[in-house]
C-alpha cells in the first residue's frame, strides 16, 4: 500500500498522512477496480463505502428528473467520493457515476468515521476538502449561469484532462451536454469552435487535446481559480 500512495497518481489525500495515520487508515482499505458507467451512489442512498480515485474518476450530478441531469463536480485522486460522512450525514446527495475508469481505494463508512475520530491529520484535511469542494459548486453553479458554453466547454475539459492524465479523452455529445447542462446542439457548436482553433480534435465520441495552454486561455477564469483554491488550501 505504502508503494502505491508514494506513486505519482496515489490519492493525494491520503499520499501526505503522517505515516502512522496513513499505515492505520490503509489497513481498513481495500484497491477495487471501477468500471466505466457504473453508478456508485445514488441520490439519498445511505452511503456504505467512501472512494478515495487513484487513476479512476467519478462525476457527480444533480439529478431533477430522468431527463434532466447536470454534473457539478468531479473527484480524481485530489479528492474523494462520501464526504458528507465527514459531516456525520450518511445520506448521499447526488449521482456519482464512474467516468473513467481505473482503481481506488475503498473503505467502509463505519471504518471511514472510526478513523476519523483518531486520526487528526486526517480529519484536518478532509475538513479542508471540503471547504474546497463546497467553494467548488458555489464557483460551478455561478459558471452556468454567467459564462458561454465555449469557455465552459474548455473549463470542464481540463478537468476532465487533470483526472484522467491522458489526452485522450472518451466523452460522448450527449454526456458532454448532461456536463454542461445544455443542448447537445450547443455542444457540438461549441466543441466545433474549439476544434477550429486547433485546441481539440474530436471524432465519433473521442476528444484529443491538441493544445492545453491554448485551451486553458479558451476556459473561463474558473478554471485557473478552482486549481489556485486546491493549492492554497489543501498545501501540505
Amino acid at each position: 500500500m505504502t508503494s502505491i500512495l508514494h506513486a505519482p497518481d496515489a490519492n493525494q489525500l491520503l499520499a501526505e498522512l503522517p505515516e502512522v495515520e496513513r499505515n492505520a487508515f490503509m489497513a481498513d482499505c481495500e484497491t477495487v477496480e471501477l468500471t466505466f458507467g457504473d453508478v456508485l451512489l445514488q441520490p439519498t442512498d445511505t452511503i456504505a463505502h467512501v472512494y478515495f480515485p487513484i487513476d479512476s474518476f467519478i462525476s457527480m450530478i444533480v439529478v431533477i428528473d430522468n431527463d434532466s441531469r447536470l454534473e457539478v463536480a468531479m473527484a480524481g485522486r485530489e479528492g474523494m467520493l462520501g464526504s458528507s460522512l465527514i459531516l456525520g450525514v450518511a445520506e448521499a446527495p447526488l449521482l456519482a457515476l464512474v467516468q473513467g475508469a481505473g482503481s481506488a481505494f475503498r473503505i467502509s463508512a463505519t471504518n471511514f468515521q472510526r478513523r476519523l475520530l483518531d486520526s487528526p491529520v486526517l480529519h484536518q484535511r478532509l475538513n479542508q476538502y471540503l471547504y474546497v469542494a463546497m467553494n467548488q459548486l458555489a464557483q460551478s453553479t455561478a459558471c452556468i449561469h454567467f459564462h458561454q458554453i465555449e469557455a465552459r466547454l474548455a473549463r470542464w475539459l481540463l478537468m476532465t484532462q487533470d483526472r484522467a492524465g491522458s489526452d485522450q479523452l472518451q466523452l460522448t455529445h450527449e454526456f458532454l451536454a448532461m456536463m454542461l447542462g445544455v443542448r447537445r446542439a450547443g455542444v457540438t457548436m461549441a466543441a466545433i469552435a474549439l476544434q477550429a482553433r486547433g485546441l481539440i480534435g474530436y471524432h465519433r465520441g473521442a476528444i484529443t487535446v491538441l493544445d492545453r495552454p491554448g485551451l486553458i486561455e479558451a476556459a473561463c477564469e474558473c478554471y485557473v481559480n478552482d486549481c489556485a483554491l486546491y493549492a492554497r488550501i489543501m498545501r501540505p
